[in-house]
């Protein structure tokens, strides 16, 4: 495994201002992954989870510190130049899938690459499904699909643009436990075969057990690695 980090988290804080004043939801916290490991971020609600997903995505900027993806500062990016690096880096699944609902399967898919402006987007995007195992539900939508079928979709998504690094916000969370297990399975299996890293939010401590490294926030405290 590369120790090149892929990621580098220095003295990252996130403050909000509510009626009671200024809200701190997480503490200068600093970290880095490597290329290729598997990272759970793990604690209780609240504890500032998914708020740290979004600032090592560009989708919200810190207000102190810096977020290094994939060698640029996302802290020093606009919002256009931030979204065009993660649309270049980065994949995502979501707890609630995000697919397009007026899509099929195989144009949710296809999505990524037509914004890339890639011209085998229909061949790549058909693999991709067919590698997850929906290769007969090319032309379904959403929904028609069942919660595991459209998180397969998602995955199919997320892969097909063979990202750096895939981020998963709690992707079993609308999910039987049954469906949960195959899907993170396939997530896994995918992540391996692809070489990607992955960093993923999760309350499951099951599924955290199964990443390379745990990071635990507690009140948006970076506790001791494990």
């Amino acid at each position: 495994m590369s120790v090149t980090p892929v990621l580098s988290v220095q003295g990252v804080s996130k403050t909000v201002q509510d009626s009671a004043g200024v809200l701190t939801i997480l503490h200068t916290l600093s970290f880095q992954v490597r290329a290729g490991e598997t990272v759970a971020i793990v604690g209780a609600s609240g504890s500032g989870k998914s708020t740290l997903l979004s600032l090592l995505a560009g989708l919200d900027t810190p207000s102190s510190g810096s977020v290094i993806l994939c060698g640029k500062n996302l802290v020093t990016m606009s919002e256009d130049q931030r979204a065009a690096h993660r649309a270049q880096h980065v994949g995502f699944v979501f707890q609630n899938f995000q697919l397009i609902e007026h899509l099929t399967a195989l144009e949710n898919v296809m999505l990524p690459l037509e914004l890339r402006g890639d011209p085998k987007a229909v061949t790549q995007a058909t693999s991709m499904l067919e590698r997850v195992g929906l290769g007969g539900r090319l032309r379904h939508r959403p929904i028609v699909m069942s919660g595991g079928e459209q998180q397969r979709v998602a995955l199919a998504r997320a892969f097909v643009v063979h990202p750096d690094i895939l981020m998963a916000d709690e992707p079993t969370g609308s999910l039987d436990h049954e469906t949960g297990v195959a899907v993170m399975d396939l997530m896994f299996s995918l992540n391996k075969e692809k070489g990607t890293t992955l960093i993923l939010v999760t309350h499951d401590e099951e599924i955290a057990q199964r990443c390379d490294r745990r990071l635990h926030i507690h009140a948006g405290h970076l506790q001791a690695p494990s």
